[in-house]
């Protein structure tokens, strides 16, 4: 049996805000995250079945990167959750206000 994947996430204390700012600049990465706040866990190709995998995988690693997701191995899944403990543990309000001022967009475009 292959070892189960490991992925990397900052510790809590070195998210930054510029960071996570960044994370949420960008259109398809704040629907996921807003559908993260709405659905707890999912898997992680739920979050963009229309994607090409290769998509999918930048936007939720810059997630993960940025200390916005926790992401983890289920078998062959990728699952993936808000971290919204953490980060209104070091930004108090942030994720709800970015969410509040959101409305939905229709996807961006790749060639855009």
């Amino acid at each position: 049996m292959a070892p189960s994947r490991v992925y990397e996430h900052p510790e809590a204390d070195e998210i930054a805000i510029p960071r996570v700012l960044f994370a949420l600049s960008e259109p398809l990465r704040l629907s996921m995250v807003r559908m993260l706040a709405e659905r707890g866990e999912v898997d992680s190709i739920e979050l963009g079945p229309d994607l090409p995998r290769s998509t999918l995988t930048h936007h939720t690693s810059l997630l993960r990167e940025t200390g916005v997701v926790f992401v983890r191995a289920e078998g062959r899944k990728c699952m993936i959750r808000l971290r919204r403990d953490d980060l209104d543990r070091r930004f108090p309000g942030l994720v709800d206000t970015v969410l509040a001022g959101y409305r939905e967009a229709p996807p961006a475009r790749e060639d855009a």
